[in-house]
């Protein structure tokens, strides 16, 4: 039986070697992993858990771009991938909706 220093040697282990390929990549990988375990945790199906994660995933990626636009370090992204993959795609679009027709009543 793994201690529990091997199993969060292992992890940071994990989390440096994707940061060293990619930051984005490392934003992608982090965001599907914990959309995934919170599904899990919230009692979801494997159905729902591999959408959620496919989803978090490609919002991840396409805030990338943004966060560069936005003069933020590369770095930034794993902070925002594990940001998306903790909210969930259905709150982020709850919160984009809510923004747009802000937008919209103001013009």
């Amino acid at each position: 039986m793994k201690h529990m220093n091997e199993h969060t040697d292992s992890l940071a282990g994990l989390i440096g070697w994707l940061q060293s390929i990619s930051p984005a990549l490392a934003a992608v990988v982090l965001s599907i992993v914990t959309a995934g375990l919170r599904v899990v945790y919230g009692g979801g199906t494997y159905r729902q858990m591999f959408l959620e994660a496919a989803l978090c995933g490609a919002v991840s990626l396409a805030l990338v771009p943004l966060l560069q636009w936005l003069g933020l370090p590369a770095d930034m992204a794993i902070f925002a991938g594990g940001c998306v993959g903790f909210i969930g795609v259905e709150e982020l679009r709850r919160w984009a909706i809510k923004l747009g027709q802000r937008k919209a009543e103001g013009s």
